[in-house]
This record gives structure tokens, C-alpha cells and sequence, in this order.
């Protein structure tokens, strides 16, 4: 049972019924039994009704739904709840990583412009770490890796490169952007987009 309460396969949606994050049954449990959430009861596309705590309690476990077994027995996991008193969409930044980079540059080398495979190219510190360049969006580019080599712990211009585009963070993205149905969740896709 305790591996079930704390698998996230919870949606979260704002008020709006828009995705804003993913949480365990546990935690939906607790939203709900509190008043802060509602789940959703989802039988198709056409059906789909929001039942507070109280109801949730006493509704049929389903053919396909999953559970969790109590003194008072049986209580259906949400799927997807609803935040009632939540109505913003959150935003954040991808994490700062080479496949970010890698997508931020277009898999392109910000020296040459050539279009690299994922395996033709590495990060670049357009100022060295030997020279107190720092891990952010800012200072990190996609590179050729013959061209990173040559370029060394030197600054662009030292080694007679010229960056084509000044590197910048990519710009907040709602967080329903990030949010994957990594578990297959049939109910999530129709507040997911895939």
C-alpha cells in the first residue's frame, strides 16, 4: 500500500483546470481530506466532475482504478486533482544542462555555425574556468568539439573565434511546459499536451 502513496502519479491543476504540478496520493489525500483540492471524477472525455473528500470516500472502486485499502475499506486513488483555491500557472527556466544548451543553440556550433550531431559537440565556458568563467546560461555555448579544443582555456578572440550569438537564459515557460506523463497515465491526457 505504502508503495502506492507515494508513486507521483497525481496531476495537480489550478482552479482554471490548467496543469501545474505532479504529487503523490498521499499528498493528494491530505489536499483533499483538507479542503484545498477536489478530485476529478473521469469516466471518458465527456464525463468529468469535480467530488470533494467526503464524497471521494464513498464512490465505487472501478474496474482499472487503483486503490489503497482502510480500516473503512477500499478508497480510489485521483488521478488528477484540482487546486481550489490556486489559480496561477507557475513559471520556470529549462535546468541548466548540455542538452538544454544543445537545444537553446539549435545543435548548432556557436562558432562556426555548422549543424552538429549530439556526439560532434560539447559545452564551451566562453570565459574559461581557469579564467573564473562560471556554469550559467550566460557563459555556456554548444561547440564543435575540434573547435572547443582548439579554443582551449582561451577567451573567442584569443583564439581567433567570434561567438555568432550572445549566449542568453531561455526566457520562463509555464511549468505545465515540463510536466511529462512518465507513468502513462491515460486520464492525464486530456489536460497534458504530449
Amino acid at each position: 500500500m505504502s508503495d502506492i502513496l507515494n508513486k507521483q502519479i497525481v496531476l495537480v491543476l489550478n482552479r482554471n483546470w490548467q496543469a501545474i504540478n505532479i504529487r503523490t496520493p498521499a499528498d493528494a489525500f491530505c489536499q483533499m481530506a483538507t479542503n484545498a483540492a477536489t478530485a476529478l471524477d473521469i469516466e471518458g472525455e465527456s464525463h468529468i466532475r469535480p467530488v470533494t473528500w467526503d464524497e471521494w470516500i464513498t464512490l465505487p472502486v472501478r474496474a482499472g482504478d487503483q486503490a489503497v485499502c482502510t480500516a473503512r475499506g477500499a478508497i480510489r486513488v485521483p488521478m488528477v486533482i484540482v487546486a481550489v483555491n490556486f489559480a496561477r500557472v507557475p513559471k520556470k527556466r529549462p535546468k541548466l544542462n548540455a542538452r538544454n544548451i544543445r537545444e537553446r543553440d539549435g545543435n548548432r556550433c556557436q562558432y562556426t555555425g555548422r549543424l552538429l550531431h549530439p556526439a560532434e559537440g560539447s559545452l564551451d565556458h566562453v570565459v574559461p574556468r581557469s579564467r573564473g568563467g562560471t556554469d550559467t546560461w550566460e557563459n555556456l555555448v554548444w561547440s564543435a568539439k575540434d573547435v572547443n579544443q582548439r579554443k582551449a582555456d582561451r577567451l573567442p578572440h584569443e583564439a581567433g573565434l567570434r561567438l555568432l550569438t550572445s549566449p542568453r537564459a531561455p526566457r520562463e515557460q509555464p511549468v505545465s511546459a515540463f510536466l511529462r506523463n512518465t507513468h502513462g497515465v491515460a486520464k492525464w491526457k486530456l489536460f497534458l499536451k504530449e
